[in-house]
């Protein structure tokens, strides 16, 4: 195995963005910067006073809310929303450690996708740390359920998903995504992929107070079974597609990447939330592992971004 695939790595250089929250509508400014090995992901919420919030690991237990979004509670009733689409593009490109200081209530929706972070990051480039990758194997398959949708994690010599959506319009129906992960794969069938909704839908929502930043340049907006963005889509299933993109950030908050399968149907935050519960809830449903002891399907695992290369980019310390 490649060092990129045994080795933690992090950010060479921070990395920072601008703009709003899709569902608060109020600006937002995003810092994502490297991070010691064995720290995970750090949340930080720099406050209006310049104070600062938080700074904890992000795992699965800090959760509080999953309704339109995956919200993290950071303690003293301070919390940040939104966060799937930068953990999507961490976890996704394979980084171990990172910090994630927010400035505002919500992390910014950019696009609507986890490619800006992905672009940028790869841009900056990684820097590969002494200690061993370590992963969250699963040994017993677990699942919960919401009447006919349901979520799963599963055994697998892996880290694979299996997604499938099945809307009551001829938009979007009934489409699945089964994806082999490896960073590259990632960065190219995945991160570009934008969060959606129903124009009808967004107009109760913002009499809710939600949605209140969401726009045709953030999200893909569907009118009486057509879409409404002029460039239409990216993907033909760009819909599955960014709910894989939603389960790879949800499920970076097992605070290792998960080696095994997860599967859904018409699944969504909270579900993916609720098995991260069911797996924590016995010590027999998962062990963690360094990358050494894994079997050798971790091989693919190292098929990094063609846009990121080993030479410039992956520097090494330790």
């Amino acid at each position: 195995m490649t060092n990129y695939s045994v080795r933690q790595c992090t950010l060479s250089r921070p990395v920072e963005f601008a703009g709003i929250g899709v569902h608060n509508g109020s600006p937002s400014r995003l810092a994502i910067k490297p991070a010691p090995a064995d720290s995970g992901y750090i949340l930080t919420r720099l406050l209006e006073d310049g104070t600062i919030a938080g700074r904890l690991r992000v795992e699965h237990d800090r959760v509080t809310r999953t309704s339109l979004c995956t919200v993290i509670d950071l303690g003293q009733s301070v919390s940040i929303a939104t966060v799937e689409h930068v953990l999507a593009a961490l976890s996704g490109l394979g980084i171990d450690n990172a910090e994630i200081v927010v400035t505002g209530e919500e992390c910014p929706i950019v696009d609507g996708s986890a490619e800006p972070f992905v672009r940028a990051i790869l841009e900056v480039g990684l820097l590969a740390q002494a200690p061993r990758k370590k992963f969250l194997r699963i040994l017993r398959t677990v699942t919960v359920r919401d009447n006919d949708a349901f979520a799963m994690l599963e055994p697998y010599n892996g880290r694979a998903f299996d997604v499938e959506i099945d809307f009551n319009s001829k938009v979007i129906g009934r489409q699945r995504m089964i994806f082999d992960w490896s960073p590259r794969r990632f960065a190219e069938d995945v991160a570009p992929a934008r969060t959606f909704g129903f124009v009808a839908q967004a107009k109760v929502l913002r009499q809710a107070g939600y949605a209140l930043g969401s726009s045709l340049e953030n999200s893909i907006a569907i009118e009486e079974e057509r879409i409404v963005n002029p460039d239409g889509l990216r993907f033909r299933d760009e819909f599955v597609r960014h709910k894989l993109l939603d389960a790879v950030g949800d499920l970076a908050l097992a605070g290792q990447p998960i080696y095994g399968r997860f599967k859904s149907y018409k699944g969504g935050h909270g579900l993916n939330a609720l098995v991260l519960k069911s797996l924590f809830a016995s010590e027999n449903n998962y062990e963690i592992v360094d990358a050494d002891a894994l079997p050798l399907e971790m091989e693919a695992l190292a098929d990094l971004p063609e846009t990121l290369t080993v030479a410039p980019y992956l520097r090494s310390i330790g």
